[in-house]
């Protein structure tokens, strides 16, 4: 079962939230818990962060797997999804974290665990560093805390810029992002089916349901900054978690892990950059069994 519950976000945008979970366990609208789900109310809270052009049915399969244990709800963040799309933005650094810990206030999810991939792990961590209240747990899932760079920025631009808009049809976008990018180094059916879920189908073909020129505005926010400082600033309990053939290398997560007060460390053979989707099983077993320490029942 999923529910939709919007949110109010930094200067009052609408911000679009999904609640996963099996029929009788979902809370009510104003709090943890139904009268007759008593359950609910005692549920840990469990917010996820897409990464940059994600949206939240990216993590329906974990959502629905974090539900027995957890009250799990997946954000749409500005920019994504169903959320609004402000032209100007802002899409600094500042406004998404505002949006999450808006999402944990208003939703009663506090504290609650943060799990987040790419861009929303980013998000995860500064959340936790700036509100260690409304945090008790943190995931980070392939993401770098040393800066990127303004020649990372002019590459996404270029690549964005190669994208052969419209796709005739959802395969079409499948196999251009799974198998025909030049960026691939060899077929990914999962990343295919990342982007074929972000896009919509308009009068003249598929299109992406964000703006591309947003998403930079986005990525500009982050890119030319290290953010190490503040990952040494989260307190609770956090897991820096990789697939083999990301693009959070080893080193750079084991220092990751070293600077965080209570760090652990794990990477998934098999798993690039969308770990999550590349081996969700081996995934839930990872994130599962640090959970279970970091938040017992």
């Amino acid at each position: 079962m999923v529910r939709r519950v919007d949110v109010t976000g930094q200067g009052g945008i609408r911000l679009v939230a999904w609640e996963y979970g099996e029929p009788g366990k979902r809370a009510g609208r104003g709090g943890r818990g139904r009268a007759d789900d008593p359950e609910g109310s005692r549920r840990p809270g469990a917010l996820l962060l897409h990464g940059l052009m994600g949206r939240a049915s990216h993590w329906a399969g974990a959502a629905r797997w974090l539900s027995a244990r957890h009250r799990a709800i997946a954000l749409d963040q500005r920019g994504h999804g169903r959320s609004d799309k402000p032209s100007d933005g802002p899409y600094d650094r500042d406004a998404f974290v505002a949006d999450a810990a808006a999402a944990i206030e208003q939703l009663d999810l506090a504290p609650a665990v943060l799990i987040g991939h790419s861009m929303g792990a980013l998000t995860a961590w500064q959340l936790a560093a700036r509100h260690p209240d409304l945090v008790r747990a943190l995931v980070i899932c392939d993401m770098r805390a040393s800066a990127l760079g303004a020649r990372s920025q002019q590459e996404w631009e270029q690549w964005f810029a190669s994208w052969p808009l419209p796709f005739a049809t959802p395969a079409d976008v499948r196999r251009w992002f799974g198998e025909e990018d030049p960026l691939l180094d060899r077929p990914r059916p999962s990343r295919g089916e990342f982007f074929a879920e972000v896009m919509a189908e308009r009068s003249d073909g598929w299109r992406p349901v964000f703006s591309r020129r947003q998403m930079l505005m986005a990525r500009e926010s982050w890119v030319h900054d290290a953010h190490w400082d503040e990952l040494a600033l989260v307190r609770c309990p956090a897991l820096v978690l990789r697939g083999l053939d990301g693009e959070l290398g080893r080193a750079e997560a084991q220092e990751m892990v070293r600077v965080l007060p209570h760090g652990r460390y794990a990477d998934i053979p098999d798993a690039g950059h969308l770990v999550h989707h590349d081996q969700p099983e081996a995934w839930r077993e990872i994130v599962g069994g640090f959970l279970r320490e970091a938040v017992p029942a």
